[in-house]
């Protein structure tokens, strides 16, 4: 295992703790990322005795401050490109209403038993007479070979502690590719109710890190199978199931939604844009209709989803700002380049999209794009060349008209002072006119001719030209 300590940093921590007298462990994710050979910046020390104050002589001896974070017991120091926290071995208890454990001090054994999961547990030693012995007593080497999520405790146990471990394990299981074990997959079933007491802040934090991972249904299959999804989501879960009438039925959306969420994922790790591709058919069980002769219909899910972003976004604690209007942006136009897609495209419905998805161009088409999750391959290629000629057209137009993020050449204030106007209904109307025109192909996207454009359609409406 010394093969694994080639920073000089553990040589520093070891002559500390054998100078001290003072028994350490690098213990949790670093020593589970260099048996998955992925790369790790943080690095956690297990002390058997007081952690902050064994951080302040190593703080000491590298010549670095030592941030102290009393109220958790930890400390940590920065050191090269890596963040290396302190905290003495301890053994903890819970109460029933809360994930703050009683908190004594302990072995190293104990503080392996209150880890997450085996695959956390792992530790190796750093202490002069077993420097570099790896201390596993939970098989979580053996659980990391067999790609496999288990709690050193009773599962129930573990999740009633700490209900966040619940989301914990299923974003292990989806960022690492690994299944849960089925002793805690039925834990988590029992116990689902417990992720109540945690804050939602907590909750939406793991749910971003599931929809951040490399394939993010495998997180949402758990999440749905162990009932957390009707808890935290529940307007996600209600996309779930296929109703039929008269023999027709309709796709399933929730199963819909993961594939295009699958999709997107293998194009972008922009987290907002995967959020639209999990927001795009959101309204589509409150818009379902059978109508006899047509079969299913979501008419308007686009409209009713944008609105229910924001609603959304609220319940979830996720921002309210730029991200927020974007993804609702997305939600509302995802339609618009797939029926430009399966229709002759027009100079003018180009321009409208252009107009309305500005620099969002991009992500809208990597969204629809996504969409597409028919198994019938003509339709697949159907559809990806269609999508090529609408955004080859896209880029003609674009570079022609230069619609995107534009602002009509003559403004409000030019309307203004060119008919001796005060703010209000008349300019409104000049201005949407002259945005039509050009839109519509009428007139160029220049000031000479919207001003005439300008001219002519004031006179239809009885205004008069100022000379001044």
């Amino acid at each position: 295992m010394e093969k694994y300590l080639q920073h000089p940093i553990f040589k520093v921590i070891a002559e500390i703790a054998n100078l001290h007298s003072t028994e350490v462990y690098v213990i949790g994710g670093y020593v589970r990322d260099i048996f998955l050979q992925r790369p790790s910046k943080d690095i956690d020390i297990v002390v058997l005795g007081n952690g902050i104050d064994f951080a302040e002589l190593i703080g000491v001896a590298l010549k670095t401050k030592v941030a102290v974070f009393k109220n958790f017991g930890t400390a940590m120091l920065k050191f090269k490109d890596l963040e290396i926290e302190f905290v003495g071995a301890r053994k903890e208890s819970y109460r029933a209403n809360s994930r703050k454990p009683i908190v004594e001090n302990g072995t190293i054994e104990d503080d392996q038993l209150r880890r997450d999961f085996t695959i956390n547990a792992l530790a190796i030693s750093l202490n002069k007479n077993n420097y570099s012995q790896l201390v596993d007593p939970f098989g979580g080497l053996k659980d990391l070979d067999g790609k496999l999520i288990k709690t050193p405790l009773d599962p129930e146990i573990t999740f009633s502690d700490d209900p966040l471990r619940m989301l914990r394990a299923i974003r292990f299981a989806s960022q690492l590719n690994f299944s849960i074990d089925q002793r805690s997959i039925n834990a988590i079933k029992i116990q689902k109710d417990r992720i109540n007491i945690v804050s939602k802040e907590r909750v939406t934090d793991e749910l971003n890190k599931i929809i951040l991972s490399p394939r993010p249904s495998i997180g949402f299959n758990y999440l749905f199978d162990t009932g957390l999804l009707q808890l935290i989501f529940p307007q996600m879960y209600a996309l779930y199931g296929v109703e039929i009438i008269q023999g027709k039925g309709h796709k399933d959306n929730f199963y819909h939604t993961l594939q295009v969420l699958d999709n997107i994922c293998e194009v972008t790790d922009d987290l907002w844009i995967r959020w639209a591709a999990i927001l795009h058919d959101i309204a589509k069980p409150p818009t379902k209709r059978f109508e006899v002769g047509h079969g299913w219909t979501f008419h308007g899910h686009e409209d009713k989803g944008a609105r229910m972003v924001p609603q959304i976004f609220s319940q979830l604690k996720l921002p309210l700002h730029d991200k927020m209007k974007l993804v609702q942006k997305l939600v509302q136009l995802h339609l618009r380049p797939i029926v430009l897609a399966q229709e002759v495209v027009t100079d003018s419905a180009v321009r409208r999209l252009l107009f309305d998805a500005g620099e969002d161009i991009q992500a809208l088409m990597i969204l629809c794009n996504a969409d597409i999750t028919t198994k019938n391959e003509y339709k697949v290629k159907k559809y990806r060349n269609n999508f090529e000629l609408v955004k080859q057209k896209l880029k003609d137009v674009e570079e022609r008209d230069k619609i995107r993020n534009w602002q009509p050449p003559v403004t409000g204030d030019d309307i203004m002072r060119i008919f001796d106007l005060r703010a209000g209904k008349e300019v409104g109307v000049l201005k949407n006119a002259i945005r039509e025109a050009i839109l519509e192909g009428e007139i160029t996207n220049t000031y000479d001719e919207a001003l005439t454009f300008l001219i002519k359609k004031a006179r239809e409406i009885g205004l008069t030209y100022s000379t001044k």
